[in-house]
Formats: structure tokens, C-alpha cells, sequence
């Protein structure tokens, strides 16, 4: 398939604008694993696994506050848990 000189010229315009707004967006933004270490950092503790104790502990934790009536959006976001993850107990 041939192209004429007006496609061509259009195909490169839509290149170099293409190519405009991803060089735009690499200079606004870090690297992803920058900003998470940052973040982590900036919360002063990492992210760990909850033991078989401490697990079933706070899963009764959970169910009893569900139980009481406290909304799962705020459990959610006073344990840092998922909504989901509430709602499967």
C-alpha cells in the first residue's frame, strides 16, 4: 500500500506529537520505584506479613468492629487493609 506525500506528512506530525507528550510526562514524573520508596520511607515503617497468631487475632479484631457496626470504609482505612479482604472474613 502506497502512502501520499499529504499521509505521510500527517503520519509524522502524529509521531512527533506523540513523541512531545511522552517526553512532557517522563520530565513531570519519577521513576514508580522512587516515589513507593519515598512513600515508604516517609510512613516510617515497612510493609510486613502478620503471623498465624497475630492473624487470627486481628481477624477476630475485624469481625467484632464489623459486628458493632463501624462502616468497612473506615476499618479499611485505620488497619490499611482492603475493603475486599473485610468483606471475605
Amino acid at each position: 500500500m502506497a502512502l501520499s506525500k499529504r499521509q505521510v506528512s500527517q503520519l509524522q506530525k502524529i509521531v512527533e506529537t506523540v513523541q512531545a507528550i511522552l517526553a512532557a510526562e517522563e520530565r513531570q514524573s519519577s521513576p514508580p520505584s522512587k516515589r513507593k520508596i519515598a512513600a515508604r520511607a516517609s510512613a516510617g515503617e515497612t510493609r510486613g506479613r502478620r503471623s498465624g497468631k497475630e492473624l487470627a487475632a486481628f481477624r477476630k479484631e475485624l469481625r467484632a468492629e464489623r459486628k458493632s457496626g463501624v462502616p468497612v470504609a473506615e476499618i479499611a482505612k485505620r488497619h490499611k487493609v482492603s475493603k475486599s479482604y473485610i468483606y471475605q472474613l
